[in-house]
């Protein structure tokens, strides 16, 4: 028989981080909870970092939030959704005539033409 109390034992020894304890839930007076809803609707917010910041649970934020908007008392700002986005395409040419389209627009030019006189071109195409 062998000596089994002898013989070289591997072990392994297991750690574990503490379970991260549970916030409370905040009440906070009205016009602090309006001012986190108000911002948590501007354009490119982030509603977790918001929260986090005021030591808030994000589910906490998120469920002020759903409450302002299904009771219809606040609305996501939409002005920036309605302007139509435009853009210029610039493409480089070997001759003195730029071509410059803007949206379904092309605009030609000759390169001896003055910078005020081609600015004023671009700006009334703009408003067309």
């Amino acid at each position: 028989m062998s000596d089994s109390v002898n013989q070289p034992r591997t072990f392994e020894v297991l750690t574990a981080a503490p379970v991260r304890a549970r916030r409370k839930p905040r009440d906070w007076p009205n016009e602090e909870e309006e001012r986190l809803i108000a911002e948590t609707l501007l354009p490119g917010a982030n509603v977790s970092a918001i929260a986090r910041a005021e030591g808030l649970d994000p589910s906490q934020l998120y469920g002020s939030r759903r409450k302002a908007l299904s009771s219809g008392l606040v609305a996501p700002l939409t002005e920036t959704a309605k302007k139509e986005v435009k853009f210029a395409r610039v493409e480089p040419v070997a001759s003195s005539t730029v071509e410059i389209v803007l949206g379904d627009v092309v605009v030609r030019v000759d390169g001896d033409i003055e910078s005020d006189h081609l600015v004023k071109i671009l700006r009334a195409v703009r408003k067309a």
